[in-house]
C-alpha cells in the first residue's frame, strides 16, 4: 500500500495542508486545503486565532484522508511548521491563558532597549538577533500573574502537536529563536532567564527534528481516521523546514522569501564572535545538528500591505507597472514604521523615499529594489563575518516567482541567483518525515529535492 505524509505548513498570511508520496524517485506534492491567517485586534491588544486555525487543520487532515484513500494509500506521518517566537501559556488543565499575541503586537514596544542585561551578555549566550518581537521580550511584557499560573510553555508548532498527541515538547530549531536558548549547549538559557527574574518552570524538553512524538489521541484519531499515522516533531521553524529542503553547496547562500526575507548561510556551528554581534546576525539552530547563520529582512510584507491598500490587483499587474522603471531612491525596508499593519502603508513608504506622491509602479519598484539592496549589504556582512565567499544564491519560497526582485538581487549582490521550490517549506517538512519514517535513507532528503525541482538562474546584469 502507497504511503503518504501530511505536511501542515502556517505563515503570518495563511496556512495549507498537503499531501506528499514518493513517485519515481521525486517527491509529489498536492496541496490540498489553503486558508487565511493574520492578527485579530481585541482591544488594544494582536492576537492569532489559533482555535480557527484548528478548524481549519482538522479539515485539511480530513481531506487529506480521504485524497490518499482514493490515490490507494494511508497516511504514515503528520508535521506541523510555523512562524517563530510566538508561544502559548497553559494551565494545570491545558486551557489556554490569555490566547497566542501575534508577534506584530506592540507590547513589546521599547522592551529590547530596556533590558538589564547587555547585549553582549546576551548574545553571548543565545547568539541571536535582536528583534523587538523575540519570546524574550514577550515574556518580560506577560503579567506576573500568567507566568506564575502557567504550567506549560508552547511555541505554536509544538501547541499543535500538543493538540494532536497530548505530547508536550518543543522542538530545537524554533526554540532557537526564543532568545533564551542557549546556542553553545543546545539547551534552555535558564541562568539567562533568572537574571532578568524570568521563571523556567514552564520549558517543555527541548527535541530533535526528526523525532518521533507517536500516534494521534485515540479520539482524534478515530474523528480523523487516522489510527495509524504517527507525528513527527519536523523541523518546526518554517525556514527550518525551507533550508533543510534546499540543494546548498559550500558557497552557497540562501533567502527564504516571502512575508519576511531570510538571508543566511548553514555553518556547522554558532557563530558567537563580536563582528556577528555587531552585524546583528542571528545564528538559528538548523535540522540535523546544523546552525543557520542568518538575518532577518522584513520582506515582501511592505509590499503585502501596499497591495491590501490599493484592493489587491494583480500582482502580475503590479510588477508590470514597475519593470519599465528605474528609480535611484532607496529605503530601509527595516525601518520600524513598517512592522504594524495598515492600509496608510503605501504613504509610509512616500514618506521615507522623500515626496508625498508616487505612483504605483514607482512604490513597487522601490520596494523591490530596496529589498535587492538590502540583500547584498546583509550577504556582504555574512561574508565578512563567516570568512566564506559566497558564489550563488538559492532564493525559494513565494518571492522566488518575482522575476524582476530576482535579476536585481543578482545585481546588487554580483551573484548567480538560483529560483524555484515555492513550496520549499512544504518540501522541507515533508523531507525531515520521509527520513523520520525511513522512507528514504537519512540525508538523501537534498538530493530527491534536486531531482524534483527545476530551478530558473539570474546572472548579474552589471553591478550596481
Amino acid at each position: 500500500m502507497k504511503s503518504f505524509h501530511i505536511a501542515i505548513d502556517l505563515g503570518a498570511s495563511g496556512g495549507r495542508v498537503a499531501l506528499g508520496w514518493l513517485e519515481n524517485n521525486k517527491l509529489e506534492v498536492e496541496v490540498l486545503h489553503r486558508f487565511w491567517n493574520g492578527g485579530t485586534p481585541i482591544g488594544t491588544a494582536l492576537y492569532w486565532d489559533v482555535i480557527a486555525l484548528w478548524r481549519e487543520i482538522c479539515t485539511g487532515l480530513s481531506l487529506a484522508v480521504a485524497r490518499a484513500e482514493a490515490l490507494g494509500g494511508m497516511v504514515l506521518s503528520i508535521g506541523v511548521d510555523s512562524w517563530a517566537v510566538d508561544y502559548a501559556l497553559l494551565d494545570e488543565f491545558d486551557a489556554l491563558i490569555d490566547g497566542v499575541h501575534c508577534y506584530r503586537d506592540t507590547r513589546t514596544n521599547g522592551v529590547m532597549d530596556s533590558v538589564a542585561l547587555s547585549k553582549e551578555e546576551i548574545f553571548a549566550v543565545t547568539g541571536l538577533q535582536f528583534l523587538p518581537f523575540n519570546t524574550l521580550y514577550q515574556l518580560l511584557v506577560t503579567p506576573e500573574a500568567h507566568l506564575e499560573r502557567a504550567k506549560t510553555l508552547l511555541l505554536v508548532p509544538d501547541l499543535l502537536h500538543f493538540w494532536l498527541t497530548g505530547k508536550k515538547v518543543c522542538e530545537r530549531t524554533n526554540a532557537s529563536t526564543t532568545q533564551f536558548y542557549d546556542a553553545t549547549t543546545g539547551n534552555w538559557a535558564l541562568g539567562l532567564l533568572e537574571k532578568l527574574g524570568l521563571p523556567s518552570h514552564f520549558l517543555p524538553p527541548i527535541v530533535e527534528a526528526g523525532t518521533n512524538l507517536g500516534t494521534l489521541t485515540p479520539s482524534l484519531a478515530k474523528e480523523l481516521g487516522l489510527q495509524q499515522a504517527e507525528v513527527i516533531a519536523v523541523g518546526t521553524h518554517d525556514t527550518a523546514s525551507a533550508v533543510v529542503a534546499i540543494p546548498l553547496t559550500e558557497h552557497s547562500a540562501y533567502i527564504s522569501s516571502g512575508t519576511w526575507s531570510l538571508i543566511g548561510l548553514e555553518t556547522k556551528k554558532a557563530v558567537l564572535t563580536s563582528a556577528a554581534l555587531e552585524a546583528n546576525i542571528t545564528n538559528e539552530a538548523g535540522v540535523y545538528k546544523t546552525n543557520r547563520l542568518l538575518k532577518n529582512v522584513m520582506g515582501l510584507w511592505i509590499l503585502q500591505e501596499c497591495r491590501r491598500a490599493w484592493d489587491n490587483p494583480d500582482w502580475s499587474v503590479l510588477y508590470s507597472e514597475a519593470e519599465a522603471l528605474n528609480l535611484e531612491v532607496r529605503i530601509d525596508v527595516d525601518d520600524s514604521i513598517f512592522l504594524s499593519p495598515g492600509l496608510d502603508m503605501p504613504a509610509r513608504v512616500s514618506a521615507l523615499m522623500g515626496k508625498s506622491v508616487y505612483s504605483r509602479g514607482e512604490l513597487v519598484r522601490c520596494i523591490l529594489e530596496s529589498l535587492a539592496t538590502k540583500y547584498a549589504l546583509v550577504l556582504q556582512n555574512l561574508e565578512q563575518v563567516c570568512g566564506t565567499p559566497v558564489e550563488s544564491i538559492f532564493i525559494v519560497g513565494g518571492g522566488s516567482q518575482i522575476g524582476l526582485l530576482n535579476q536585481l538581487t543578482a545585481n546588487a549582490t554580483g551573484k548567480t541567483v538560483i529560483a524555484g521550490m515555492t513550496d520549499a517549506t512544504l518540501s522541507g517538512n515533508l523531507v525531515v518525515q520521509l527520513e523520520a519514517t525511513k522512507s528514504i535513507p537519512q540525508g538523501t532528503g537534498r538530493s530527491l529535492m534536486q531531482a524534483t525541482h527545476s530551478f530558473s538562474f539570474f546572472e548579474p546584469q552589471g553591478r550596481e
